[in-house]
């Protein structure tokens, strides 16, 4: 890292103003529009991974509704209160779909005679084997087991069900007359499948001799039960294909590209519910704030991963040719930001057109102030000081107190890639007792789950897939169907005693818990992402050490010790002022000192990099 000496350019009319300096006559920097937070592509496909993903869809539930108490924590390039929207409207979806599931299961089995019962024991064979392939434990006999598990349902199953075929048309050519040889058929071919050979339903050897009475009218009962259970996994998988379709209609509708921007259409946003819409205003009031109330295990919940954290003390060394003026922390960002803006403003292309077809994602760069103050002490959530002149108080206190639970960040973000991978420094500049202390905390949200990204094309294919294709892949699943709709109105009945029971309404104010993006996050990047992070975060940083390099220049001080110290510490290493020894240069470096200092013995040690 070098020096750069950059002319200070003012910013657009959304920067800070207490921290600008004006050059007369320098045009603005040029900036791309910005896309508001709840018409974003991340925003969008958070919304599609309510309807796909229970865990998260729950997660999100419980950290914004249920926790009412808990402040929203920061939300990067998302409108989580959008997110929270879908997400209740998902569950009261699927609530429905997994009711209407129970409540066919409920009526088949009186209607069949029980008979629907015996699909019991394959579908908890099959699960059982999913259990099994899922244990940590002796994973290679484990594969074993629930591949043998998983056939031996899977062939109960289809055996149960040829035999109900079997039973249903025997018997029903059989009642066509009294003398059909299927007559005396059908009593022993339903006593095999319901185990019971005494007649317990009513009729008895003498079936075909007697049609018409009173043991016909019970095998026409049973064959009806027969007919029902039947028809209950094709009924089942009609109700699994309609849920799918609804979320297939979902992503080409509200959520698509085209029509999610238009905010007042989405008809989420109209639920009713007084405790959505109060929470809902809530969130967007915080979610976007320049103040952040945090809870002190997480101060930067919702920027995502720490990415290379470091910080650098100097002396503050007066110039000898001039004399030094006080330097104060708001001078040395002042300093800063118009060399950060100054990256939204494209290299010269020959001519206006080019420059103005420049996609850099700098361009789109946010800089602002915020506040990071605890939660805990206050009464309630309300009594945040989210207002602007409350706001205004703070920051011009914390700028210059270095106070250790209200600091000033001077934050920096790049959504690049859609809002997918979003990367915020945040830079804090304290001076105290004649030293310079430069804290910069790189953090990266990564991209959102591989499921998320593919909402669009999974819809896609089931929306233009042939009639066999759904049926098949409704069939699939509905042997799973009866315990999804079990776990989903489990949770649902969960959630809703939790909310009546927990009290979180009365509860003092913490601190966010977890964040929306964060929780849709998927941890890796490709290796484009990587670039574009390390690019990102190399000339913000270039920009900021140039920034306080000039502050310490205009202001009279010596600027040698500070370049030659950010050299090092910026690009993750560490400088070493006099070493005698071993040196570990980077990370996952093991120093061993073999020779015996005065009165020790030796021993060695592992070191780590400060990157």
């Amino acid at each position: 890292m070098t020096r750069t000496d950059v002319p200070a350019q003012p910013g657009e009319p959304g920067d800070p103003q207490r921290l600008r300096k004006t050059a007369g006559g320098a045009p603005p920097p040029a900036q791309l529009p910005p896309i508001p937070p709840g018409a974003s592509e991340a925003t969008r496909l958070l919304c599609a991974g309510t309807y796909m993903d229970d865990a998260f869809r729950d997660a999100v539930i419980d950290e914004l509704y249920v926790h009412e108490q808990r402040f929203a924590a920061p939300s990067l390039g998302i409108d989580a209160a959008r997110v929270l929207a879908h997400a209740l409207r998902a569950r009261r979806l699927q609530l429905g779909w997994a009711a209407a599931i129970l409540l066919l299961w409920i009526v088949a089995l009186p209607l069949s005679s029980g008979i629907a019962a015996f699909y019991v024991f394959p579908v908890a064979v099959m699960v059982v084997a999913r259990v099994v392939r899922r244990s940590p434990v002796l994973p290679g006999p484990a594969r074993v087991l629930s591949f043998v598990l998983r056939w031996y349902g899977r062939l109960t199953l289809a055996f149960f069900y040829l035999s109900l075929l079997v039973a249903a048309f025997v018997g029903g050519v059989g009642l066509l007359g009294p003398r059909s040889p299927f007559v005396t058929l059908l009593p022993e071919l339903l006593d095999s499948l319901t185990g019971d050979s005494s007649g317990g339903y009513g009729y008895d050897s003498g079936f075909g001799s007697s049609y018409g009475s009173e043991g016909g009218a019970a095998a026409v009962g049973l064959l009806f039960g027969v007919w029902v259970a039947l028809l209950l996994p094709v009924a089942l998988a009609v109700l699994v294909g309609l849920q799918r379709g609804q979320f297939a209609r979902v992503l080409a509708n509200e959520l698509s590209r085209e029509r999610f921007p238009d905010v007042m259409s989405d008809p989420a946003e109209r639920a009713e519910g007084l405790r959505f819409q109060r929470l809902r205003d809530r969130v967007r009031t915080e979610q976007h704030g320049p103040l952040v109330m945090y809870r002190a295990a997480n101060p930067f919940c919702g920027a995502g991963n720490p990415y290379k954290t470091w910080s650098l003390s100097v002396e503050l060394n007066p110039r000898a040719d001039r004399t030094a003026e006080p330097l104060d922390n708001s001078a040395i960002l002042a300093r800063i930001v118009p060399l950060v803006a100054a990256l939204r403003v494209p290299s010269p292309h020959g001519s206006p057109a080019s420059a103005a077809a420049v996609r850099d994602r700098l361009r789109a760069l946010e800089i602002d102030e915020c506040v990071f103050l605890p939660a805990e002490g206050l009464p309630t959530r309300e009594a945040a000081p989210y207002a602007p002149a409350a706001f205004e108080e703070h920051r011009a206190a914390a700028v210059e107190e270095g106070g250790e639970t209200r600091r000033h960040f001077l934050r920096i973000r790049v959504g690049g890639w859609n809002e997918g991978v979003v990367t915020t420094l945040f830079v804090r500049v304290h001076t105290q007792g004649g030293m310079l202390m430069l804290e910069v905390a790189p953090h990266v949200l990564w991209p959102l789950r591989q499921l998320f990204q593919d909402a669009d094309r999974i819809a896609h294919v089931y929306r233009h897939h042939h009639h066999f294709g759904k049926a098949v892949w409704a069939l699939a699943r509905t042997p799973r169907s009866a315990g999804h709709a079990l776990g989903t109105l489990a949770r649902g009945l969960l959630s809703a005693w939790r909310l009546a029971t927990a009290g979180h309404g009365a509860a003092l104010p913490e601190g966010p818990g977890a964040s929306v993006r964060e929780l849709g996050s998927f941890g890796e990047a490709s290796l484009f992402q990587d670039m574009d992070v390390a690019r990102y975060l190399k000339t913000i940083q270039q920009r900021v050490a140039a920034g306080v390099t000039t502050a310490l220049h205009e202001a009279g001080y010596q600027t040698a010790e500070f370049e030659q110290r950010i050299v090092h510490v910026a690009e993750g290493g560490v400088y070493v002022e006099s070493a005698q020894g071993a040196v570990g240069i980077g990370d996952h470096n093991t120093i061993t000192n073999n020779a015996t200092p005065r009165g020790t013995g030796t021993k060695g040690t592992s070191q780590r990099g400060n990157g």
